[in-house]
């Protein structure tokens, strides 16, 4: 039985699926492109809000070099999915490369985990870009009338209608085609960028030094917790974090972290890249560098402005604009966080439909949506169907609690991504790799310790809602993918209890 829960696909048979002219994905994208998903994905509402609020509970001015430890643990990772997405172009991600290394249940687990992950991501991102939007059309003077507008917090029937719209725009966008979405997403990322770039300059004009003193406060303890609420890392050990400090630095670390999720999803485009072995590692790499210095020259101009003591939660650089005298910065701010939310919400979206895709070519999920659009050649149908199901989730359901989700599904995925860089450089040392992560198997251990770290101080309800999930996805994959899966179909594998799989064109 264990043959078969860990049967590997080779890698030149994951990149021979690829040229189906039913199941062919259209290259069309360059680094350039790839690049600006990364940036699209990275920069959102965090750079607005997380920067200040970190520094004011966590790290004060030192919250820059907890940006700087949050983008080398990233960086880990990043040379790890770098070398995977050169070797193994498919669509996919972190799915396909743990295919390729550990095995089809590992395969599984962590293609169950994405879709989780990049469905929530979407849902939160769009309910997030609803509430900007309905800001501004307040300041406008216009308001949706209350059944329309947010459902956290609805009094009796409520539906968010701007997110859930949001998200079919953007769905049928990712059908009609990647270069289109592209181009959407550059002139988006350039509105997004520039709105930054702005705010960075402005602001360096009202830092005062005195702001940074002291730049490393004074450590304070904190007590541990015994709740779910609370770190597992507590429950466990008893241990709590400390804030400000050196230690605090690290502490802010774990949570500036999260401003950076979304570089993976470049990796779920690799399938669709013109040059992928030279192209995706730029997209990958070049993305994290430039939004790790956006994120740390804008935490130096926040903390700048005003003491870190006195910046606000919800809104920390917008509000130091108004303590400096310049309240319109405010609503600027709001524009770009809202233009920017948008690129976010549809890379989330687009990666999680190339899982699907792919889980869905491999025979794991139901092969009726990897067929692509004979016209766009793109996965028209699990785009749809994906689009339509978080359409109706972002409408309906307070997801504020389930954002914790999709950051234990992004580490789990970077752990199983720099494991299985370890295991293929020893099981297939003769594949040709256009990159290779420096210092194996160092850099992928310490990836691994990173994230791991990151994923313990994470609350335990996270931890527990997370096994939930995954306990819901062994019992899909033992009643249908493991017996419908092409692998075992090409090797003439059926477990015991498994009905023979039918032969035809798709086996």
């Amino acid at each position: 039985m264990s043959s078969t829960l860990f049967r590997t696909k080779k890698v030149e048979q994951s990149i021979l699926d690829t040229e189906e002219p039913e199941h062919a994905l259209r290259k069309s994208l360059s680094a350039l492109d790839l690049t600006v998903f990364g940036v699209g994905v990275i920069i959102g509402t965090g750079i607005f809000v997380l920067t200040g609020t970190v520094a004011k509970n966590n790290a004060g001015p030192a919250v820059a070099l907890a940006f700087v430890a949050a983008g080398v643990a990233c960086a880990l990772a990043a040379l790890c999915y770098a070398e995977f997405a050169s070797t193994v172009p498919v669509a996919g991600s972190a799915y396909t490369f743990a295919y390729a290394s550990l095995g089809e249940l590992p395969a599984w687990i962590i293609g169950w985990d994405l879709v989780l992950e990049f469905a929530l991501g979407t849902a939160v991102v769009a309910v997030g870009w609803s509430g900007y939007i309905q800001s501004l059309m307040d300041n406008a003077g216009w308001e949706l009338p209350a059944a329309l507008g947010s459902r956290e917090g609805a009094d009796g029937f409520g539906f968010d209608i701007l997110a859930a719209a949001l998200v079919l725009v953007l769905t049928a966008i990712l059908v009609i085609g990647m270069k289109l979405s592209a181009r959407i997403t550059s002139v988006v990322v350039a509105i997004k960028v520039a709105v930054v770039l702005t705010v960075i300059i402005a602001g360096a004009f009202f830092i005062e030094g005195k702001n940074y003193d002291p730049f490393i406060p004074k450590a304070q303890a904190v007590e541990a917790g015994d709740s779910l609420q609370a770190p597992l890392i507590q429950l466990m050990f008893g241990w709590a974090p400390s804030n400000f400090g050196v230690m605090g630095i690290f502490t802010a670390a774990s949570v500036v972290f999260f401003a950076f999720i979304g570089f993976d999803v470049v990796a779920t485009a690799a399938e669709e890249t013109r040059n992928p072995q030279r192209d995706m590692p730029r997209g990958i790499l070049g993305s994290l560098i430039i939004c790790t210095t956006l994120y740390v020259l804008v935490s130096i101009v926040v903390t700048g402005m005003q003491n870190y003591s006195r910046l606000s939660v919800d809104a920390p650089l917008a509000d130091a604009f108004k303590e400096t005298g310049h309240p319109w910065f405010a609503g600027f701010i709001s524009f770009g966080a809202a233009v920017g939310l948008t690129t976010v919400c549809m890379i989330l979206l687009l990666g999680q439909t190339r899982v699907f895709f792919a889980m869905s070519r491999d025979g794991l999920l139901p092969r009726f949506f990897s067929h692509v659009h004979p016209r766009f050649k793109t996965p028209h149908r699990p785009t749809i169907l994906l689009g339509v199901i978080i359409a109706i989730v972002a409408g309906f359901t307070p997801l504020t609690e389930l954002a914790a989700l999709v950051n234990i599904g992004t580490l789990f995925a970077f752990v199983v991504v720099a494991i299985g860089v370890i295991i293929l450089r020893r099981t297939r040392p003769d594949l040709h790799r256009s990159f290779r992560t420096p210092w194996v198997p160092v850099i992928p251990i310490l990836s691994v310790c990173a994230s791991l770290w990151l994923m313990i101080n994470l609350p335990a309800e996270t931890w527990l809602r997370f096994a939930v999930w995954m306990a819901a996805g062994f019992v899909v994959y033992f009643l249908y993918g493991r017996s419908h899966s092409r692998l075992a179909r090409r090797r003439g594998e059926t477990a015991p209890g498994d009905a023979a799989p039918p032969q035809g064109r798709d086996a």
